[in-house]
């Protein structure tokens, strides 16, 4: 498995080696092993959701003692996956890194604690899996407005479908982060 960083301290790109023959494919998608050295969590929790083309989701995270590391993946299709810094001491406080994140690629992104996350299904039949470090709780989940003019956000899609969850999110200019 190749391990990279990103623009934004402590998110992760992870690359796992596929074996493809005329067959198919095999990879392992999660080794705690070998991720051990980068990634310093327990998993307790795996989501997986299905969405359509231009069905946006987030930006979401859940507020301490509730705050969970992801580790995101798609099974099916493909997403534009963006996450934003939260952590107000960091040197990335406020901006964001996207990637796609496809079934082709197989490639995942680690997102830790003190992060907003979200994607866009640039495919219709998108099947999306996350790990998580913490169970959910309703109440200690928030939504930062998608398309908050301060983030920049570069989702290129106009018109995305959205709940009313993330119609409504919290500007990032109104955000009191608890997180350090």
């Amino acid at each position: 498995m190749n391990i990279e960083t990103t623009p934004l301290k402590d998110v992760l790109l992870l690359t796992p080696a596929v074996f493809e023959d005329e067959r198919g494919y095999f990879f392992e998608s999660f080794n705690e092993q070998k991720v051990a050295e980068f990634i310093n969590c327990k998993f307790v929790q795996d989501n997986e959701s299905m969405s359509q083309k231009n069905v946006l989701r987030g930006l979401h995270f859940q507020i301490p003692p509730f705050a969970q590391a992801k580790l995101v993946r798609v099974i099916q299709g493909s997403v534009l996956d963006v996450a934003i810094d939260l952590r107000q001491s960091s040197p990335t406080y406020g901006k964001y890194f996207s990637v796609v994140l496809s079934a082709k690629n197989k490639k995942q992104l680690f997102i830790p604690e003190g992060f907003a996350h979200g994607f866009l299904s640039l495919e219709d039949h998108t099947i999306f899996s996350y790990k998580c470090s913490n169970y959910y709780e309703k109440s200690a989940e928030h939504t930062i407005l998608w398309n908050d003019f301060s983030l920049h956000i570069e989702w290129n899609c106009d018109q995305p479908v959205l709940s009313q969850k993330d119609l409504i999110g919290e500007t990032f200019s109104t955000f009191e982060s608890p997180f350090n």
